[in-house]
């Protein structure tokens, strides 16, 4: 009795053991490919974006040139196997047999890349996601002793990708349990914790800074009915987004020849470049520039029209790129949104009810509270904007607003993007 209790001991032993080892792998390559991503895209984003800005004729090339890429490699490198986003991992975590393979790394890591360089109205975050979900789930296969580890180390993956983007632990494990594993274990503690802090190790080590340079300083509890608004009017924002990105994509299923899809949301994108370039890629270049402006800018009526267009052309650029074959998800076209429709509705309650407010605030709630409604996730959004500005003096109000925006979404439209990509997988 003692030696079987003895061996049933050291094989837990060497199981965690292994775990442990596996969780730091899992880590640091999560890590490293969400910030080798990042960069490249930010270096080659920003000197792509310069030359459209340059010559206009570059918005009309660069789209379908992007695009027709991503569809040549799709065709003949990665043999006709098309990138499916988050619905990937919710495939392979609802079912025994189905897993990620391998070729996801390189096939969401170039994809992502060229979808957002060559001007696709998306972030690189769900590619970086599913690409790190990969390694999990490539590690998870290499023994059997980790069959019935597969959602949380997929998981691991995942929550080391997400922290290495936005230099957010916090907010790596409540994605991953928020939106994927729905449930913790002591497996899903070790694995998680473990590579969100290997990830978020190599961030420091790397220094990286906040994606967001910004001063907050307080709040005012007498905005607290204008924070109610603004996550009213995020979760009605997060629905119309969800529902343009189903609706496109049901509606393009129905082209059967690619390169048609490909000339419809390269006109789509291209056009709305043209008058709106903020809209050109993730848009952080456009948030960042009004981070800086927010301050000074003078409401105008011009200036509420070009709002509310980029406001309402966001989704549908976004859409257009995700159905005509680009690589992306909802991440970076929340944030845009949110920062967006916040200090419109800062500028408006400024001029029209003098509530003086604090415009550079209802920014960075609004990123949050537009995420949360898109993704249903809304401890994930607060860590994860907190995050992206290293502050966080709004934790309390972006807490309640994130909350309402994902309420009021949820009774216009039960569905994420996400979501309704896991009812089909099941």
């Amino acid at each position: 009795m003692n030696n079987t209790t003895r061996i049933k001991k050291n094989y837990q032993l060497i199981k965690f053991q292994k775990l442990v080892i596996v969780s730091v792998l899992i880590g640091f390559l999560s890590a490293f490919l969400g910030i080798s991503l990042k960069k490249i895209t930010e270096y080659y984003e920003e000197i792509f974006f310069y030359q459209a800005s340059l010559n206009p004729i570059f918005i009309i090339i660069f789209p379908v040139f992007g695009l027709s890429i991503i569809y040549f490699l799709r065709e003949y490198l990665f043999r006709k196997k098309e990138n499916k986003g988050m619905k990937e991992i919710f495939e392979s975590t609802n079912s025994k047999s189905k897993n990620l393979p391998n070729y996801k790394i390189p096939s969401h890591f170039i994809n992502g890349l060229l979808t957002v360089v060559f001007g696709g109205s998306t972030g690189i975050e769900v590619s970086t996601v599913v690409a790190s979900a990969t390694i999990g789930s490539v590690a998870q296969r290499k023994q059997n002793v980790f069959r019935q580890y597969k959602t949380e180390l997929i998981c691991a993956g995942v929550a080391a990708g997400v922290t290495a983007l936005f230099s957010s632990p916090i907010a790596g494990i409540l994605f991953a349990i928020e939106v994927i594993s729905r449930k913790v274990t002591r497996a899903f503690l070790i694995s998680n914790l473990i590579a969100v802090a290997i990830a978020f190790g190599l961030v420091f080590l790397l220094d990286e800074k906040p994606l967001f340079a910004v001063t907050i300083t307080t709040w005012h509890l007498k905005a607290i009915p204008y924070f109610i608004l603004l996550g009213i009017l995020a979760g009605i924002n997060s629905v119309y987004l969800t529902r343009c990105v189903l609706l496109f994509k049901a509606q393009f299923s129905k082209i059967k020849i690619h390169y048609y899809k490909i000339l419809i949301g390269s006109l789509i994108l291209s056009v709305s470049l043209f008058f709106f370039p903020q809209l050109y890629g993730e848009g952080y270049h456009a948030i960042k520039g009004i981070f800086v402006h927010s301050n000074d800018v003078t409401l105008s009526f011009s200036l509420v029209l070009t709002f509310i267009g980029i406001i309402l052309l966001k989704p549908i650029v976004t859409s257009a790129t995700l159905a005509s074959g680009g690589d992306g998800g909802v991440f970076a076209p929340s944030l845009f949104i949110g920062a967006f429709l916040g200090l419109l509705v800062a500028l408006l309650l400024n001029r029209y009810l003098n509530a003086n407010v604090i415009p550079v605030n209802f920014m960075v709630i609004g990123m949050a509270a537009v995420l949360s409604a898109s993704i249903h996730a809304p401890f994930t959004a607060i860590f994860l904007v907190c995050g992206l500005t290293n502050d966080y003096t709004l934790f309390l109000p972006i807490l309640v607003v994130c909350l309402i925006s994902k309420y009021t979404a949820k009774m216009i439209y039960p569905f994420t993007v996400y979501s309704y990509s896991a009812s089909l997988s099941k």
